[in-house]
């Protein structure tokens, strides 16, 4: 089995236990995506959903961000976790949104990297949920899981994923499979103690851990 066969057999696997391929994080609007995903960094989804409530309610709109004092921001985000350095770059970046971009989120991981705190991986998941653009959100769950199945080479670098990834995952699947890796990280591929007895991709995975 090619790794393009194992890719494309794990997709429809995954497609068949969770149909509905959604991002885990809450939001109404796009901005609201980019921000949540900025406080997601070494936290947990279920965390920042607690938190994103009272903080958008705080700031409702781009110019509220942009005209926020971080500190104040900080005191919403506390719990999510080096919430002073999400704090300044939350405010940096709607203040470069309204600057330099019109207030419009740009739809290239180009440009969306060039604001402050955004990386890869948040730039590929607004892409993806936002533009409906292929993206390979190479989170946790993405490396740890692609490399049990043998879709990557192992490794932990995140680039270095994303890049293998999009040579054999069929593009317009893309970014569902990295929402539902997700959800197949908590339920069954764990870090830890994986299921691998009621694992629905046992059969292909290349570990057989």
């Amino acid at each position: 089995m090619t790794k393009k066969q194992r890719a494309l057999a794990a997709v429809e696997g995954l497609k068949a236990t969770y149909p509905d391929a959604i991002c885990s994080l809450t939001s109404e609007n796009p901005l609201q995506l980019l921000i949540a995903v900025r406080l997601s960094a070494q936290c947990t989804d279920a965390r920042v959903n607690l938190v994103t409530p009272a903080l958008f309610a705080r700031f409702p709109t781009l110019e509220a961000f942009a005209e926020a004092e971080a500190d104040e921001v900080g005191t919403y985000i506390r719990s999510c976790g080096l919430y002073k350095t999400k704090a300044k770059d939350i405010v940096a970046m709607c203040r470069m949104l309204r600057d330099e971009y019109g207030g419009v989120i740009p739809d290239t991981v180009e440009e969306l990297t060039k604001l402050p705190g955004v990386g890869r991986k948040t730039a590929n998941l607004v892409c993806g949920d936002v533009y409906g653009k292929p993206a390979v959100v190479a989170d946790t769950h993405c490396i740890r899981i692609t490399g049990r199945l043998g879709l990557t080479d192992g490794s932990k670098d995140p680039y270095k994923v994303e890049m293998q990834l999009c040579k054999v995952l069929p593009p317009e699947e893309s970014n569902d499979f990295c929402h539902r890796l997700v959800l197949f990280g908590r339920d069954t591929c764990s870090a830890r103690t994986p299921k691998c007895e009621i694992c629905p991709l046992r059969e292909i995975c290349a570990k057989k851990i």
